[in-house]
Formats: structure tokens, sequence, C-alpha cells
């Protein structure tokens, strides 16, 4: 599998998509729909309809690349509606998401900040 650096930002584009759509039609849907630009350094990713199949669009300073992943016996567990779109996750959630984990499920321990130790 391809290994992201951690700092990437990962934008979930919630509706499904059709999986015709190569590079051209999915980065238009980036800049149009999501309205970010698909330049960024990020990684946008889509879904086909029966969430067994995520495709990957992202700019690597030379050019467009596009991977996917297609399940053969599960689905992914696709973020329902939420109230930010497009949907953002860091690493450890994108990691999830992979692996099959429900990251609307999965909640960390709060950070917590102190000054002092009394």
């Amino acid at each position: 599998m391809i290994q992201w650096p951690a700092d990437i930002k990962v934008y979930l584009h919630r509706e499904p998509v059709d999986f015709r759509k190569a590079i051209n039609g999915l980065s238009v849907i980036v800049q149009d729909e999501m309205a970010i630009s698909p330049f960024d350094p990020a990684l946008f990713v889509f879904c086909n309809k029966k969430r067994s199949q995520l495709k990957v669009l992202y700019w690597d300073e030379t050019g467009f690349a596009l991977w996917q992943k297609r399940l053969e016996r599960d689905k992914f567990k696709w973020p329902k509606r939420l109230p930010e779109d497009p949907v953002v996750l860091d690493h450890e959630q994108w990691q999830w998401l992979l692996r099959g984990f429900d990251i609307a499920q999965l909640k960390p321990h709060e950070t917590l900040f102190y000054r002092d130790v009394r």
C-alpha cells in the first residue's frame, strides 16, 4: 500500500460517485463541488454507490495520481451525513477507514493541557 505523509489532509466526498470517472472528472468534483483546489497537498477520497470501492485522487507535484481499492466481500463504513462538508480526516482516521472501522464511532481520549501540577 502507498504510504502518504502523516500530516496530509484527507478529504472525503460524502456522496457516491460514478466510478467511470477518472482523473479529469474527479478533479472537477474536487474543484466545483468540494470547493478545494485539486492541486492542494491532500488526498481526495471518493466511494462508489455500493461502498465496495474507493478512489483516491492526489497531485504529486508532477501530475495527478489515482489510487483505487476494491473490497471483495465487505463495504467501507462511509460516514453518514455529518455537519462538515467535505469530511476531513486525520491520518489515524484514514487508516481506520481503510481497515474497515466506522470512524464516526471511534473517538480517542480527550487531549488535556495543564499549566501546573498543583
